[in-house]
């Protein structure tokens, strides 16, 4: 199938995920994640109608986004390492995703010229080759934020545990949801964006809350 065939399939699957719990289509916003595809897939997406693109690496966006339409919209949603702050905050991005410490945080609030919104990364299954902050270190983040002038936090992201099994990343959804929830009331900060769901779980998230979902090998096919 061609890229423009998976994206609308995918819009159907968004769709129906939003009528099942009940909320609005224009609650959800698909990423496609263009990691690792050649910029002539980003165009063939992006003449489908597809405005958002997500990247995971620094370099790889740098060289890729200036080959891309001018009107595209791009996110980094990989793990970002503070040395590479500069490059990212350098205006490639319209927001980051994967902030998940305090280092990082006042980097990106060193560089950037422009309100950069951000999310912080939590790692709420615990799991130990995935990067993020731990639940109980985000209220923290969150007040470092609020105390930047240029980077606005806008919300949480997070990865579940792979498993085969979609169902089995829900419990890790609903508790980015619940620790938002949390950490609104405590911080008195608004997060309404919730950063979650793949692939493969991605109709689970929007049941759960999600606000971005962050869709690569359905729409791009699988990554060499």
């Amino acid at each position: 199938m061609s890229i423009a065939e998976n994206l609308k399939l995918i819009e159907e699957r968004i769709c129906a995920a939003c009528e099942r719990s009940g909320r609005s289509r224009g609650d959800v916003k698909l990423i496609a994640v263009s990691k690792y595809k050649p910029a002539e897939a980003v165009r063939e997406a992006a003449d489908a109608g597809q405005i958002l693109f997500g990247e995971n690496r620094v370099q790889e966006a740098q060289t890729k986004i200036p080959q891309c339409p001018p009107n595209l919209q791009w996110h980094l949603i990989g793990h970002l390492q503070s040395n590479k702050a500069k490059i990212a905050a350098s205006g490639l991005f319209r927001m980051i995703h994967s902030v998940d410490s305090e280092k990082l945080l006042l980097a990106l609030e060193q560089h950037t010229a422009i309100p950069l919104p951000i999310l912080i990364q939590v790692n709420v299954s615990g799991e130990g080759s995935k990067s993020g902050c731990a639940p109980e270190e985000a209220a923290a983040l969150i007040e470092a934020a609020n105390n930047c002038s240029r980077v606005e936090v806008h919300g949480l992201m997070t990865i579940p545990p792979f498993t085969p099994d979609p169902e089995k990343a829900r419990t890790h959804f609903s508790n980015l949801r619940k620790l938002r929830d949390e950490l609104q009331e405590q911080t008195g900060t608004p997060l309404p964006e919730l950063s979650m769901g793949m692939s493969g779980d991605f109709e689970i998230a929007i049941e759960e809350g999600s606000t971005f979902v962050r869709v690569g090998t359905d729409i791009f096919g699988e990554r060499s």
